[in-house]
C-alpha cells in the first residue's frame, strides 16, 4: 500500500495537535521556520545532514 507523503503527513500532523495540543503559536513558528529553512543558503547543509 502507497501512500502519497503529504497525506502522511497531513494524518500525523493532525493526530499529534489533537493528542499532543501544542500552542498555536509553536506551530506557527514550527511551520513558519521550516518554510523560511528550506529556502535559504542553509538548506545545502541542513540536506547533508539528513541523507
Amino acid at each position: 500500500m502507497q501512500v502519497p507523503l503529504w497525506f502522511a503527513l497531513l494524518v500525523v500532523g493532525y493526530l499529534g495537535v489533537k493528542l499532543i495540543r501544542p500552542p498555536a503559536w509553536l506551530i506557527v513558528v514550527l511551520l513558519l521556520g521550516g518554510f523560511l529553512l528550506a529556502d535559504s543558503v542553509l538548506a545545502p547543509a541542513i540536506n547533508g545532514l539528513f541523507k
